[in-house]
């Protein structure tokens, strides 16, 4: 998979462009990083939206890779809809800060994106081994068919495709503790999925309380982590 920043080495800069809310339609192009984000003067970016924090969220580099913080922003910040503290932004990612909504990455760089994602769910060519091939093919296919919206959303669709890499350059200690943390998180997701019953006629599945009450308390637990980790 191809993280955003080194989509962006072919491009030049970074390019964000607001969607909605009092700036709609302004292009930034060609920023380096890091930049800021908020309604002060001293930003990269000053959007003009009251609900938008005076210096409200930094995008840097770190490792080849784009990341979006907020810093501690009175209304805070969603990517993709979903409240961040800290996130690696990939093209075509919707950036929320008040009423206003930014989409990061030019057209072109957009496009490259979805071509990559289009040939990794169909196109295996340049797989010399046909069991390589074939098992690739299912892995995409499974990926496409589990986030598959039939409102053909194409936000909704791009921005669950791709599972995410996992953090490079750890010291021995915190990869034990990620790998301790996964761990944790697989035996959980392990036990849950064995007490599932499955209803042959219905094609449903049923979870009884208790277990749905530890499926609720896991990702509690979840969310606290990523929590943990977006506080600076």
């Amino acid at each position: 998979m191809t993280s955003g920043l080194s989509q962006s080495r072919a491009m030049t800069g970074i390019t964000i462009r607001v969607l909605d809310g009092a700036d709609r339609g302004r292009v930034f192009q060609n920023l380096a990083p890091p930049i800021t984000i908020g309604r002060e003067e001293g930003n990269t970016i000053q959007l003009n939206d009251e609900r938008v924090s005076r210096y409200h969220v930094k995008i840097q580099e770190d490792h080849n890779r784009l990341v979006i913080t907020d810093l501690e922003s009175t209304n805070g910040t969603k990517v993709n809809g979903e409240d961040v503290q800290l996130r690696i932004l990939r093209y075509g990612d919707m950036i929320a800060l008040g009423r206003s909504i930014l989409l990061f990455g030019s057209r072109d760089q957009i496009a490259q994106r979805l071509a990559k994602l289009r040939e990794d769910q169909g196109d295996h060519s340049r797989t010399a081994d046909p069991e390589k091939a074939g098992k690739a093919a299912n892995v995409s296919s499974l990926d496409f068919e589990i986030n598959w919206s039939e409102d053909a959303d194409l936000q909704a669709t791009i921005h669950a495709l791709e599972p995410p890499d996992l953090p490079e350059r750890l010291s021995p200690g915190q990869a034990a503790q990620l790998a301790e943390i996964l761990e944790f998180l697989h035996l959980r997701l392990r036990n849950l999925v064995g007490s599932v019953q499955v209803d042959g006629k219905s094609s449903r599945v049923v979870l009884d309380l208790r277990q749905w009450q530890a499926l609720l308390d896991l990702q509690a637990r979840v969310s606290e982590y990523l929590r943990k980790i977006g506080e600076p």
